[in-house]
């Protein structure tokens, strides 16, 4: 078993790297203590070997394991800054059980408690040994969230004594003392912050990426940071991926209250027949054949692009996908979407049918005349746009015809319903053609409804 010297700030790294995302389990845990019980922390080199080989095992967590090392052993480490004006005897260190400043020795040196003391003196190591105590003291481990970072750091300050060295530099009759203090007081709130910061990219990174990425999944589609258009790519395969999981083969489902009388007959046999065990008929549910309709003008443009990124993250789940554009005149971007990655296609698709000025009548003409085929019994057609034609005909004539031969009409705007039928909308001429019109312009919009329709076979 390891000296409680080192369990402690081994089990805080565990936590850290954990929170990075390494997979380590109780049993590495146990293997990594022991080793380092081994070969000790002196040397640090060995010491991070060591431990990479017990809890690394890809070449990817072998390089965030590297990081997380480095920046659990930086802690404590304070900067000198500026030399103290004066030669001072080195300050004491604060009491271990309590506040470093409280007021309690304010007598010594001027007043201003052990802080004061340890400015004057530029003791970074014992400044350093205060922050971890006074740290501690205020649960810094526990920080989850950046919007924390000023609180804790204000904790930690109040705990070192803050109170008593801004007293101090107020009443100090010395105008060269007061300087040196204030100018020592403003460092140490700069370094205990990045001493904070620290805390969090250790413990809390993985609270933070699942917060961010809450946000993100609630955050308008059209409204998206170019800065996280890569997270939200992986955000969109990982819930693709879920519901592929979940709904990537065909089903059955149990058709409650209609009784199959032969297999409950069956069943029962030992029981003279007495129905204990009652079987219900099912209906197989099987994979949706979609065709995708997508207005990829200016005003919808970026929740196109998602939408597209997430159906063919799909395609395990789908038996079938036909997916088309449209500003005005339809563009078939099947092939495009199926022979190129989804990075490189969505610019190709953009540049051939997006930003221009929305003609429903006219892209819905171009699919009657050339892809009615597509549409039978089995298939759900999505229309995702604003349903704004520029007072154009919107032609619904051609959308009662396609609700005729599909299974199902599914209408994905991104405007709020108490837009829609406003300004150039026609979205309520056409709602009556729909079986589901829904506001879609979140991420989390869209997985309810992509997962409503898997869940009962489009």
């Amino acid at each position: 078993m390891a000296s409680a010297s080192m369990e402690g700030p081994l089990l805080d790294f565990f936590r850290a790297a954990r929170s990075a995302g390494l997979r380590i389990s109780p049993a590495e845990s146990i293997d990594a203590t022991r080793a380092a019980q081994v070969v000790g922390f002196a040397d640090r080199d060995r010491l991070r070997d060591t431990l990479a080989i017990v809890m690394a095992k890809t070449v990817e967590e072998k390089r965030e394991f590297g990081a997380i090392f480095d920046l659990f052993f930086k802690r404590g480490h304070f900067s000198a800054g500026a030399e103290p004006e004066t030669e001072a005897p080195p300050g004491p260190q604060p009491p271990p059980g309590g506040e470093a400043g409280g007021g309690e020795g304010e007598g010594n040196g001027g007043g201003g408690g052990p802080l004061a003391e340890m400015l004057l003196a530029g003791d970074q190591a014992a400044l350093a040994a205060a922050v971890e105590r006074a740290g501690q003291e205020a649960g810094l481990s526990n920080i989850a969230l950046f919007t924390q970072v000023n609180l804790f750091t204000r904790r930690i300050l109040e705990r070192m004594g803050l109170q008593a060295l801004e007293r101090a530099i107020t009443a100090a009759p010395e105008a060269e003392r007061t300087g040196r203090l204030r100018q020592g007081r403003d460092r140490l709130r700069e370094q205990v912050k990045e001493f904070v910061e620290q805390n969090l990219a250790l413990y809390a990174r993985g609270e933070t990426e699942a917060f961010r990425e809450r946000m993100l999944t609630q955050t308008r589609l059209s409204a998206i940071d170019r800065r996280d258009h890569e997270r939200m790519r992986l955000l969109v395969r990982a819930m693709a991926r879920r519901l592929a999981t979940q709904y990537g083969r065909n089903r059955k489902r149990d058709r409650r209250g209609v009784l199959d009388v032969r297999r409950t007959l069956r069943r029962n046999m030992g029981w003279d027949g007495i129905p204990f065990h009652t079987i219900w008929k099912q209906e197989r549910i099987q994979k949706p054949k979609l065709v995708v309709l997508c207005d990829v003008s200016g005003s919808v443009a970026a929740i196109a692009q998602f939408l597209l990124l997430f159906l063919y993250s799909l395609n395990e789940a789908l038996s079938d996908l036909h997916a088309f554009a449209f500003s005005g005149n339809l563009v078939d971007v099947s092939e495009i979407l199926a022979r190129n990655p989804i990075e490189t296609a969505i610019p190709e698709v953009m540049a051939r049918a997006g930003f221009g000025s929305s003609n429903y009548g006219m892209a819905l003409a171009d699919f009657e005349a050339a892809h009615m085929r597509l549409l039978d019994s089995h298939t759900t057609v999505i229309v995702l746009g604003d349903g704004r034609g520029n007072r154009t005909d919107p032609r619904t004539d051609i959308l009662t015809r396609m609700a005729d031969r599909s299974k199902q009409i599914v209408w994905l705007n991104p405007e709020y319903r108490t837009l829609w039928g406003t300004g150039d909308s026609d979205m309520l001429r056409y709602a009556p053609h729909c079986r589901v019109t829904a506001v879609c312009n979140t991420l989390q919009h869209l997985e309810r409804v992509i997962g409503e329709l898997l869940r009962d076979g489009g």
